[in-house]
This record gives C-alpha cells, structure tokens and sequence, in this order.
C-alpha cells in the first residue's frame, strides 16, 4: 500500500452535523422560527416571552436553541386558543 507523502492522513473536510447545536438568542430564535413555519405557526416576541415564562424549566439560561426548542414551543403554541395568542400579543404591544 503507498502512501503519498505530504497529504493529511484525514484529507477529507469534517462533516458538518445536520443539528444545529449552537446557542442563539430570542431574536435568532424568532427569525429561525418564522422562516421555517407557516404564517398560522408565526411567532412573536411577546409569544416567546410568554412561552419562557410558562415552560421555565426548558431553560438554563438565555439561551434559545431551535433545536431544543422550536419542538416544545410549536406544541404549546397550538395549544392556545386564537383569542389566547390575540392577549399575548396585546399585552406585549403595551
């Protein structure tokens, strides 16, 4: 078997996983979100101030990992009647 002198024993670039494990702040996390949802499924500030105070143990810190999150956040995001989600955001606007 020849080796070729000079070449890197791993040649081959690292392969990225496909999770996307990084922290990211409120505003990452609600620019990530809205891309990927439909416009029935859209956040908002005020609704993820709302969800972090209502499943405060999904968080250690300020961190806000789509990974992580977006899962739980869309489960109790349907789970809101329309006039629920309505006050949310109105109280947020004040």
């Amino acid at each position: 078997m020849d080796l070729q002198i000079g070449l890197p024993l791993f040649a081959t670039p690292p392969i990225k996983s496909c999770f996307n494990l990084q922290m990211t702040k409120k505003e990452q996390f609600l620019t990530d979100h809205n891309r990927l949802s439909p416009s029935s499924m859209q956040a908002t500030m005020p609704l993820l101030s709302h969800f972090r105070t209502d499943k405060r143990l999904l968080f250690k810190d300020d961190n806000w990992n789509l990974d992580k999150l977006r899962r739980p956040f869309i489960t109790w995001l349907t789970s809101l009647k329309l006039e629920e989600r309505e006050a949310i955001n109105k109280e947020g606007e004040v």
